[in-house]
């Protein structure tokens, strides 16, 4: 059980992305920086005030998120006050973004954006995963604001078929995608569809997806899963993250895993 988030591989960048790892849940929020101010504040704030039982529904969800934005919204005007001109002007006409997804130990799992929730079965060698497909990584997620009303198509839920066997995990958009085309590659007689569609979208998604398919051996429980399992310290992750950047099987960005 653990959380672990990286910020760009840059000096001087913030991490707006948050992570955390509980008894009950584990949950990931990506906070966008490409629109309105403290995206790194409301991602954290997100994760943080997830409840221990499972939302099960968007109503349950709109329900939590209405009853939690106010404190951060006044704490935050107060912040945006203080430093004034175009920053405050921002806070107001645009607010702050983050996805969310989050995944309790009973399999229960919800998500908002791109941020993804998986389940991997050790026995079966199944991944089962809360995101749609492949090729869809490369739409604008859909992003919960601290102030504006939530769009119920940008929410999912569902629940993870698991037994004894399973691995629970998320993780934010970019080291998702890695982990979702990693596995297809791994079963490529049935993700052909899906693995076509995503390169001939031909964005920087499908020139990823063309370097690893350069991969002889596609061993995704001992490649990935291993690989991450053994990324216990962020440390590791960020050697692990490096290497994959140098192969170009993944892309720059803030990265978030957290394991369950």
């Amino acid at each position: 059980m653990r959380a672990l988030s990286l910020a760009k591989f840059e000096e001087g960048i913030i991490n707006e992305d948050a992570a955390i790892a509980k008894e009950e849940l584990i949950a990931v929020s990506d906070g966008a920086g490409g629109g309105g101010v403290f995206a790194e504040r409301w991602s954290q704030y997100l994760v943080d005030h997830l409840t221990d039982n499972p939302i099960k529904s968007y109503k349950e969800f709109d329900k939590w998120i209405d009853g939690i934005w106010e404190p951060f919204y006044d704490e935050c005007e107060e912040e945006a006050k203080k430093i004034g001109g175009l920053f405050l002007n921002k806070f107001y006409d645009e607010g702050s973004f983050a996805t969310l997804v989050s995944v309790w130990k009973n399999g229960m799992w919800i998500s908002y954006g791109d941020s993804v929730a998986f389940c991997y079965n050790r026995k079966t060698k199944e991944l089962q995963h809360s995101f749609t497909r492949l090729a869809d990584f490369n739409n604008p997620p859909y992003l919960i604001n601290c102030k504006d009303p939530l769009n119920e198509e940008g929410f999912r839920s569902g629940q993870f078929k698991i037994d004894d066997d399973c691995l629970f995990f998320a993780a934010s958009d970019t080291l998702a995608h890695y982990i979702l085309m990693m596995y297809e590659m791994a079963h490529e007689d049935q993700y052909e569809e899906e693995l076509k569609e995503a390169i001939s979208a031909q964005t920087k998604n499908s020139n990823f997806i063309k370097a690893a398919m350069r991969l002889r051996k596609r061993d995704f429980s001992k490649d990935v899963i291993q690989k991450l399992e053994n990324c216990k310290y962020e440390n590791q992750l960020i050697s692990h993250i490096g290497r994959l950047k140098r192969w170009g099987f993944i892309g720059h960005d803030d990265y978030s895993l957290a394991i369950l």
